[in-house]
């Protein structure tokens, strides 16, 4: 039997054919575009090493001239924008261990007086070194900062207290991670994005094995409601995804390390929150998606920009302020929050809760979305 030789007209058909199909496939052709424009947007402009205008609290025991200039010049510096001016040490330590300013600068009582007699007054700053990446940058341009403030007051009858090195000592107290660990913020993210990735993935490939394998239309025949087949397909991942966790919190604790200062049962209630929270996103996934190739395409477009704009890779506060806003949108952003707060900062359910309340609305919103596609597909 001879073989026939190589159709040019025959290629070509093929790859017509090729095209065509590809076309019919308008799913997996914006997926083709738009993860590549996305990953060009998100390093272009949203990731940066080396964040800027970090929040920072002032607690300020003293008003004089050496005090002012040092305020001034972190607040003009692009390291730190000061938000907000304590009024005592507890103040300090509910913001730093809410997030919500990474550094806090503390003038001592007789700063302005030591300064002035020559004897090198001591400056603490302390920084939220749960994310070394975050704090590294800006903590070595303190002392520059706090020299080149205090070198204008030396002169006329005080240069004679210039020293030979700096006017002030800074002395930097990184709370939660002192030796700056790079576990200790890796590996409690890491729980975090595996149960993204995971409980996304099994549950949209669960749904849409059931049309593949032609065995939807019996569970559609069954007397169930939609919010019955989400819950019964859902239940047993949440199971699957507990376990997940307590292999990754035993590595954890023996291989890494890492300690938990708080309360596990906080850990508990955030963990819940966020796994139903990404199987809701799985569910609706698989309503939308005709295949299981479909599935795992629109679980690896959520799972892109959650892992690069959640704050697990780059530091959050280091993206634009367009970027923050759609990392505050994701579950995987303040699961990290609640989960680094409570392993290494020891916070409670109050200050947990701002960050889990969001997780349960973003569940919500989904499960609403999933309920209505569902519905459709019914039809």
């Amino acid at each position: 039997m001879s073989v026939p030789r190589v159709s040019l007209a025959r290629m070509g058909a093929m790859i017509l054919k090729e095209f065509i199909q590809m076309k019919r496939d308008r799913l997996t052709f914006a997926m083709m575009v738009g993860i590549p424009i996305i990953q060009l947007m998100l390093f272009g402009y949203a990731i940066n090493a080396d964040p800027r205008q970090l929040p920072t609290a002032v607690l300020g025991y003293e008003n004089g001239p050496a005090s002012r200039a040092i305020v001034a010049a972190l607040q003009n510096s692009t390291y730190f924008r000061i938000t907000v001016l304590a009024r005592d040490v507890a103040e300090v330590d509910r913001l730093l261990d809410r997030g919500q300013v990474q550094f806090a600068v503390e003038i001592p009582t007789t700063f302005d007086r030591d300064f002035l007699r020559g004897e090198r007054p001591a400056l603490l700053i302390m920084a939220d070194a749960t994310d070394p990446a975050a704090t590294g940058p800006s903590v070595g341009a303190l002392q520059l900062i706090v020299d080149n403030a205090l070198a204008p007051l030396l002169t006329g009858t005080l240069s004679g207290l210039a020293p030979g090195a700096s006017a002030a000592e800074v002395r930097v107290h990184r709370r939660y991670n002192p030796e700056g660990l790079t576990q200790y913020n890796i590996v409690p993210g890491l729980m975090g994005t595996i149960l993204t990735m995971t409980m996304i993935i099994m549950t949209a490939l669960a749904m849409t094995r059931e049309r593949e394998r032609g065995t939807m239309e019996n569970l559609l025949a069954m007397p169930v409601r939609p919010i019955e087949v989400m819950v019964g397909k859902l239940t047993p991942f949440i199971a699957v995804g507990m376990v997940q966790v307590g292999v990754i919190l035993t590595a954890a604790r023996l291989l890494f390390h890492v300690p938990m200062m708080g309360n596990p049962a906080v850990l508990g209630a955030g963990l819940l929150v966020f796994i139903i929270a990404n199987l809701a996103v799985g569910f609706l996934f698989s309503t939308v998606a005709k295949n299981q190739l479909q599935a795992m395409q629109m679980s690896f477009f959520f799972f892109l920009p959650s892992i690069l704009m959640s704050g697990f890779m780059f530091p959050f506060r280091g993206m634009p302020g367009w970027a923050q806003v759609i990392g505050e949108a994701l579950p995987l952003t303040h699961f990290l929050r609640v989960v680094r707060g409570v392993m290494l900062k020891g916070i409670g359910i109050a200050d947990a809760w701002t960050d889990i309340w969001p997780m349960l609305a973003f569940l919500l919103a989904v499960s609403v979305l999933a309920m209505l596609r569902y519905r459709q597909t019914l039809d």
